[in-house]
């Protein structure tokens, strides 16, 4: 007998009915030879840092002697409930395939979870753990769930080894995430009284999302003039835009230069014509679907995600958690198939082999989102269903269409004497081809009839526009910026490049900007999703915005002097891809996450004993009002009575932008004011000052200022009088 564990329930079903004749048992199916029953994703999870250092009052609450916690070794248990009990249904079924791989009768048990390298370390840890003899252990790899593919897949199975690097990468991501999650999250709410989640992907994707929207809040619009003409050159507009801008205060500039080019005039430099072939957009990865999906139906990642799941589980589309948009070569006969099934449907298709579409260098464990060969009948999907398989599909009808968009290309360059040079271009579509099915954003845009040496009338004025602050980010352009977090710097780059500025060290940055990304496929979709339900950040139709409780997480974060920006998140993904290459092994890339944390904790250490910086529920002294105790809150120092004695005394923890640590609270409440500080930004001028702060006999907290000094202390030795 061979058992198959596979990653879920639905995923067992459609083995076992690719299998076929199996009868049902209690929690797995049998028959053929064959065993087949499932995990419900992830049964096991990591332990938790009290498994490894208990808080030593045996309390069970989080405490900073604990942290940092760098486990010697990483183990897993049983995953829990949301109350932190057993779940009784995970223990069940854990029994059960502990009984069914130790059965006398089962030779080899059989990895079969998703094709990805969490679906790759879910199903080999239940395997591991269940064991207590050696057997063989297979993996069975499927790129879709259709019948046929369950049945090449089950004839050709490799032993799970093979994919141990794919399976260390797991590991080693899985490890990192907790030791970053952990470790910052138990501090960062130590120190802030408020629970803060803070993780290696989630915190740079909110902070993107803040930058973004701080840059829009904090936006000066700036008007200035463009000079541009509007004139008519053989009854058509002929709209010229100079590259030239001038700020309001310099009209008679801008006037002067319009009177300069109408002067002159234009004329027609060259015009040139081609015919061409337009190739249509690339097969879909997950990120760009869903951010066609944003963008066309304001439809979140999350439910993208689950209806392109249920697409793929249901056999429809291949797996989806890709960042490939090329297919590989040996899927060639496989495409021919999908391509006859497609034809069925009426579209004009045809198989093509280019490299354009079958790449293997471009694909790292799974090809572009395909329709499979099986179709859905007409009434078998929901209307959101639909939206999703048909954008599949007329993506894949556009990449295989017979009928070729062909295009006729303008480029024509317009001259104002030696002033300045224009370019117009324009597209016209003479056969629309794949347009028909998936437009790709092609539209016609015809230019003026006009051919060389023809003049054209110029009316240049100049007309006041305004600056415009940045786009709030999309479901489109977040998902952009997380595949190239470093899209910016690769432009400043190739500026630099054709400039001639290039420095010894450009080499080596541009290898650390290729091949980083923020998140995975696999991962990014509930990550965004963690942010918002931990209303960091707002989806509203397909556009992101920070909320308080995002602006709180940066900002405190930048005051703990935690950073967790995109560098390092990519450095640590770039290491991660490096276990998966088999590289450095998985030990090399945690030992990588935990000399950063231990940096973190250095400073933090170095912070405590510098400042007194103080965690929430510390005492600082009594309260001036009623002599309750006075302790650190989450949004500052308060009185512990402000319920029995409805006390409403205060310290905010920060006060015109200056942080008032522990230290400082404890001195304002002995002494009733501080030592002089500095680092205060005033409201009015923007400009740092120096003073103390005073605690006023109503409870209310003042700032008494150092006398100016007077002339002769700022310089005693004014110019008449030689030093």
């Amino acid at each position: 007998m061979i058992l198959i564990i596979a990653e879920k329930p639905s995923l067992g079903r459609n083995i076992a009915a690719a299998i076929g004749k199996l009868q049902s048992r209690n929690g797995y199916m049998e028959g053929e030879g064959y065993l087949v029953s499932w995990a419900f994703g992830h049964l096991f999870s990591l332990a938790d840092v009290d498994h490894y250092t208990p808080n030593p009052d045996g309390s069970g609450r989080w405490c900073r002697e604990v942290l940092p916690c760098f486990p010697k070794r990483f183990d897993f248990e049983l995953r829990r409930g949301a109350d932190g009990k057993r779940d009784a249904g995970v223990e069940r079924q854990f029994k059960l395939l502990e009984t069914l791989a130790n059965r006398p009768d089962v030779e080899a048990v059989v990895n079969a979870g998703d094709a990805d390298r969490e679906g790759e370390i879910i199903v080999r840890l239940c395997i591991e753990k269940a064991l207590k003899t050696k057997k063989r252990v297979l993996r069975l790899w499927l790129p879709d769930q259709t019948p046929e593919t369950v049945r090449a897949a089950l004839a050709d199975m490799k032993e799970d080894a093979a994919y141990d690097n794919l399976a260390g990468e797991g590991f080693a991501r899985t490890y990192i995430d907790w030791l970053y999650g952990v470790n910052f999250t138990r501090y960062a709410t130590l120190r802030n009284g408020q629970l803060l989640r803070v993780g290696r992907v989630i915190v740079p994707i909110v902070r993107a999302i803040y930058d973004r929207d701080m840059a829009i809040r904090n936006f000066k619009s700036e008007k200035y003039f463009a000079i541009i003409s509007r004139a008519e050159t053989k009854g058509e507009v002929v709209e010229l835009t100079s590259k030239k801008k001038f700020p309001l205060a310099e009209r008679a500039k801008a006037e002067a230069l319009c009177k300069r080019y109408n002067e002159t005039g234009a004329r027609v430099l060259s015009v040139k014509k081609k015919k061409t072939t337009l190739a249509p957009g690339k097969l879909y990865s997950l990120s760009k679907l869903q951010s066609v999906l944003g963008k066309k139906y304001k439809m979140s990642m999350t439910d993208s995600l689950a209806i392109v799941q249920k697409l793929y589980e249901a056999g429809y589309v291949t797996y989806p958690r890709t960042n490939s948009e090329y297919l590989a070569v040996a899927e060639k006969d496989k495409m021919r198939k999908i391509i006859a099934g497609v034809s069925k449907l009426g579209y004009p298709v045809r198989f093509k082999d280019s490299k354009q579409i079958f790449d293997d260098s471009k694909i790292e464990s799974h090809s572009a989102l395909t329709p499979t060969y099986k179709i859905p009948a007409p009434n078998a999907l929901s209307e959101d269903e639909k939206k999703v398989y048909a954008t599949i599909l007329r993506r894949f009808v556009a990449v295989f269409c017979a009928e070729d968009c062909t295009a006729a290309k303008t480029e024509m360059k317009i001259g104002v004497g030696e002033l300045e040079e224009f370019v117009l271009k324009g597209t016209t579509i003479l056969t629309p081809g794949w347009t028909k099915y998936d437009d790709g954003g092609q539209k016609d845009k015809v230019l003026p009839d006009l051919a060389e040496g023809d003049e054209v009338a110029v009316a240049f004025a100049p007309t006041e526009k305004e600056t415009t602050p940045p786009r709030h980010y999309t479901i489109e352009t977040l998902n952009q910026y997380l595949k190239n977090p470093f899209r910016e710097e690769k432009a400043e780059l190739k500026e630099r490049e054709e400039n001639g500025e290039l420095d010894d060290d450009t080499e080596e940055y541009r290898a650390m900007l290729e091949g980083v990304e923020l998140g995975t496929e696999a991962t990014r979709t509930s990550i965004i999703d963690n942010a918002r339900k931990s209303k960091y950040i707002d989806l509203k139709k397909d556009v992101y915005t920070i909320l308080p409780g995002g602006i709180h997480l940066i900002e405190s974060l930048a005051d703990m002097h935690i950073t967790m920006d995109k560098y390092k998140t990519c450095e640590l993904g770039k290491a991660l891809k490096r276990v998966f290459r088999g590289t450095i092994t998985v030990e090399e890339g945690v030992e990588l996450a935990k000399r950063e944390i231990a940096a973190v904790f250095s400073e933090a250490e170095a912070e405590e004993e510098r400042d007194g910086i103080g965690y929430f529920g510390d005492e600082v002294g009594a309260c001036p009002l009623c002599g309750a105790p006075v302790r650190r809150t989450s949004f500052g120092y308060g009185c512990s009575a402000y319920k029995e004695k409805n006390c409403r005394f205060s310290i905010r923890m920060k006060i015109l932008g200056r942080q008032i640590p522990k230290s400082v609270a404890v001195a304002l409440l002995r002494d009733g004011k501080t030592e002089l500080l500095s680092g205060f930004i005033s409201q009015k001028s923007g400009k740092p000052f120096d003073a103390m702060l005073t605690l006023e006999k109503d409870g209310r907290v003042g700032f008494v200022f150092p006398p100016r000094p007077s002339a002769y202390e700022e310089n005693p030795f004014p110019p008449a009088f030689p030093r």
